[in-house]
This record gives C-alpha cells, structure tokens and sequence, in this order.
C-alpha cells in the first residue's frame, strides 16, 4: 500500500503539472502515455514493438494522435488520418505474406484494434485539454473519485459480485459507491467551473461517465484475463502499466465530445 500511494502521488504531480502547462509538452505527455500503452497491447499478445509490424502500428498510432489544430501538417501533403490508417492495414496484410504467416490475419486485426482504442482515448485527452482546464480535471476527478469509490465501499459493505468471470473482485455495492462519490466530486464543478453546464445535467452526465469508466476498467480486465496476465505493465510500481491506469480514461474522453459536453 504505501508503494502504491508514493506511486500515486508522483505520478499524478507530474500529470497535474502538465496538465496545467498544456500546449506541446502536455501533447508529448500524451503521446508518451499512448506508446507505452501501445507497447503493453503487442506484448500482452506477443508482438514485438519494434518490428515492422510494431513500427508501422506505432507510427500509425502517432498519427491518429496528431491534434486537431495541427492537421494542416497532413493537408499540406493531401492526406488525411483515415487513408493513412488504410495504408497501414494494407501494409500490414502484405507483411502476412512476407512472414509466411507468422504474423497473422488475427495479428493484424489486433494491431488495429489496439490503434483505435489506444489512439481515440488519448486523441481525445488531447482534444479535452484544448477545451479547457476544467474539463480536463473534471474527467480526471470524476474517474479518480469513481476509483476510489468503488475501492473502499467494496471492501466497506460489498457482498454482491458485479462481474466475477472478469473482475472477481469488483462488487455491486463498490459499483454504485464509485458513482456516488464522482457525482459529489462534481457537484463543485458544475457551481464553481467554467464548464458551461447546470448541476443537474452535469450530474447525469457524470453518471453516464461513471458506469462507462467503470465498463471500460472493465474491458481492460477482459482483455488481460484472455491473454492471462495480471497487469498490463510494471512501469508504475504497486498499479501496474499506463492502460491499467488510463483504462477507464479511455473509454471517458472521447465520450465527453460525443456527449457534446465541451
């Protein structure tokens, strides 16, 4: 525990301070986070970062990431994301080939996947910090809370296993004890913020992202149970890898712009 808490607090110093720097060293921030989550999805299924199929992943992944306000980077060559990730899938296939189908359909399948969740998770953490600072740690406070939530009303009064072929030990009662505590957790947000939103809203869109967190935990945990490992990293002594952390993050950020919240 006190590993943990020592590991949660220097790594959330550094994501708080660049988090209010914001501009290119936040966005160098993200794409460190991405590569390292990145690196942690080829390993889980054995694929090697730095071959051709990993380099070809990585670079494609980096350019799913490139910001909004620096897409003219792209237009000036007249290319946009999307053709560059189907060259990439065609690339990919092609390597099939040449490896004599070691490095297989489902591998190249896995590759991509593993861009969209990694990449449309950490594109959009990007793309909430350009909408301001108060969005960027709401969607951090409301997950932390949801966390920490969850954790001790589950070791406090859970009796009820949620999803136990997953996650044997997430309970019911740990579930609503993490939507409770982000809901109060935004309560100041929505009264003192400049998140131009009422209370009432903000709370049921809070709730909607508390479960959506708490599902994308969720997928995370199915995925390392299907390739049967405990954690998905070691890079952050006493909570595992970067998606470990990020996991329900992922699934949060882009869902704030599709919600239309910023």
């Amino acid at each position: 525990m006190k590993q943990r808490i020592i590991t949660a607090v220097i790594f959330g110093a550094i994501l708080i301070s660049l988090t209010l720097m914001g501009g290119i060293p936040f966005v160098i921030l993200a794409y460190l986070f991405a590569s390292i989550a990145m690196y942690e999805l080829l390993k889980m299924r054995k694929l090697n970062l730095f071959s051709f199929s990993g380099i070809i992943t990585l670079f494609t992944l980096w350019i799913f990431l490139l910001p909004t306000k620096y897409l003219d980077l792209l237009e000036r060559i007249q290319i946009t994301k999307i053709e560059i990730i189907l060259i990439a899938v065609l690339l990919l296939f092609a390597y099939t080939v040449l490896t004599k189908n070691r490095f297989t359909y489902d591998d190249v399948a896995f590759s991509i996947m593993s861009i969209l969740y990694v990449g449309m998770g950490f594109y959009y953490f990007i793309e909430t910090r350009e909408a301001g600072l108060s969005y960027i740690f709401y969607s951090l406070f409301i997950i932390w809370a949801t966390d920490s939530g969850a954790y001790f009303t589950g070791r406090a009064m859970g009796k009820r296993k949620l999803w136990p072929d997953i996650s044997p030990n997430k309970t019911v009662e740990g579930f609503i004890g993490g939507i409770v505590s982000a809901v109060i957790v935004s309560i100041p947000f929505g009264l003192f913020s400049q998140m131009d939103t009422s209370v009432i809203l903000l709370a049921f869109v809070t709730i909607f992202l508390s479960v959506f967190g708490q599902i994308g935990d969720l997928v995370e945990s199915a995925l390392k149970r299907h390739y049967q490992v405990k954690d998905s990293g070691t890079i952050l002594p006493g909570h595992g890898g970067i998606l470990d952390r990020f996991d329900s993050l992922l699934f949060v950020w882009p869902l704030l712009h599709f919600l239309h919240l910023l």
